[in-house]
Order: structure tokens, then C-alpha cells, then sequence
């Protein structure tokens, strides 16, 4: 069974991540050009105006994921053909400005349902992210948190996720997905996988191979890459009466020189 990659493409031109943000400024004055960009990309998206989100993107954008205007583009058809009725909304954080950019943190939740073979997926996304605009073109992307949930079925697994947002490299780390009820007489199957981000993954999600699970969900224990990068973790539990399907991204951010030496 495939995983969506990621809520990354929903999120649009909504989100972003990495060095902080120098003197942020509450969200409540926010200049109007900004808040008319990210208003008007979250309309069209709601209304599935490719044109229209597009137009706020700059020809040269650039995404830490590798997508571009055009593969967004592609991206967005195929979402949307699957999702017909996907709701976006963006809360902006905070914002600065640094020269002729304006640069936005923003948290947009996304809601959806799909229709497939008679079986509904509902997926719920949070992506927390900044964004860099130049006259209101979106000219950067950079991810700071995201998780997806895709569920389906009557009772499907409830599930409590542990997993960093962000590590330093070479360190380990945890990703649980630990199921809240207790399984009873039933069986419960799944699958989890590592794997860098990628804009390829967008229209080719992962595939999964289930097994039988011991315990009452899934642990498992990864260790950081020796450089900066991003990754996703996937993971899928089935159970007789619902499927849950879990996407968190982990951002590795470079060690610091003294603590490399310790």
C-alpha cells in the first residue's frame, strides 16, 4: 500500500524553514502586501485555480525539496484530482523583513477526503514553515515541521506520535507510533521507512510492506545522517477495522564544533 509522501505540495507556497528570523514581528501588523499574497495563494488553492497559485510564484522559485514552479504545478493537478475538495488554512506566525524580501512563518492545516474504490481517506496535514516573498512572488521555500495523517475505515488506530521535529547530525533519535486502545483479539500489521526528501516522491509516494507487529504499534530508532539534510518517516498500521498512515518530516541541522568534540 502507498503513503502520501507528504502534505508538502497541499501546503503550496505556505511553507518554509531554516536560520531564524532576525527581530519578528507579530502577525498582527503584518504589511498588506504580505497578507494579500498569502491570502490569495490560500484562495485559489481552495478554489483549484492552478493559475492563480502560480501567479504568486516567482519563474526562479526554489524549494529545499527540489520543486520548482513547473513540478509544483504537476504536483497540485494530481493532489487536487485525487483530494476534489482539500481546505487550506494558513495562520501567518510571524514576520521580518531583510532587505527587498519579506519573509513570513506561517502554520497551515490542511483537510481532505478521497474517494477510492468505495473506501474513504481523510487526510489531515500541519506544516509549519517561513516563506520568502519579493513583490508578492513566492521566491523561496523552506520546511520547518510538517506531519501528515492519512486514516480510513470505521475505527481506525488511534495513534500517539513521537518523533523530533529536528536533530543534530549523527544523533539518534525515536519514531513511535504508539496505538492508544489496547488490540484485544485483533491483529495488527504494518510497515515503516526512512528516506530523504525528495520532489520525486511527491507524485511517487512510497510503497510499504506489511508485517505482523508484536506490540501495540511500531518503534523505531534511526540515527542522523554526518550532514545537514532533511527526511521523511513513513509508517502504516492496519488493523481489521481501519488503516492509519503517518508522514513526519526530521530536519538535520549541522552540530555544533564543541559539541562534535565531545
Amino acid at each position: 500500500m502507498k503513503i502520501l509522501a507528504t502534505a508538502l505540495l497541499l501546503s503550496l507556497g505556505i511553507v518554509n524553514g531554516s536560520a531564524a528570523i532576525v527581530q519578528a514581528q507579530s502577525a498582527a501588523n503584518a504589511p498588506e502586501e504580505l497578507t494579500e499574497a498569502i491570502s490569495g495563494i490560500e484562495e485559489a488553492a481552495n478554489s483549484k485555480d492552478l493559475d492563480g497559485v502560480i501567479e504568486y510564484y516567482s519563474p526562479n522559485f526554489t524549494n529545499t525539496d527540489g520543486l520548482t514552479t513547473d513540478s509544483l504545478a504537476k504536483a497540485l493537478e494530481q493532489v487536487w484530482k485525487n483530494y476534489p475538495q482539500l481546505k487550506y488554512t494558513t495562520k501567518i506566525e510571524s514576520w521580518s523583513q531583510k532587505g527587498d524580501e519579506l519573509i513570513a512563518e506561517t502554520t497551515t492545516r490542511i483537510r481532505g477526503v478521497q474517494n477510492n474504490q468505495g473506501r474513504s481517506l481523510r487526510l489531515n496535514s500541519v506544516i509549519k514553515s517561513r516563506q520568502y516573498f519579493q513583490e508578492q512572488k513566492l521566491v523561496r521555500q523552506e520546511i520547518l515541521a510538517e506531519q501528515s495523517q492519512l486514516t480510513s475505515g470505521d475505527n481506525s488506530p488511534k495513534v500517539q506520535v513521537v518523533a523530533p521535529e529536528s536533530v543534530k547530525t549523527g544523533e539518534k533519535y525515536n519514531f513511535d507510533l504508539i496505538v492508544n486502545k489496547p488490540l484485544e483479539d485483533k491483529v495488527l500489521l504494518g510497515a515503516v521507512k526512512e528516506e530523504k526528501t525528495a520532489s520525486n516522491l511527491y507524485l511517487n509516494p512510497t510503497a510499504l510492506e506489511l508485517e505482523p507487529l508484536p506490540a501495540g504499534g511500531i518503534y523505531k530508532v534511526a540515527t542522523a545522517p554526518l550532514l545537514p539534510d532533511s527526511k521523511w518517516l513513513s509508517a502504516i498500521l492496519v488493523r481489521g477495522d481501519g488503516i492509519t498512515m503517518v508522514t513526519h518530516r526530521v530536519n538535520i541541522e549541522e552540530r555544533e564544533v564543541n559539541q562534535q568534540k565531545k
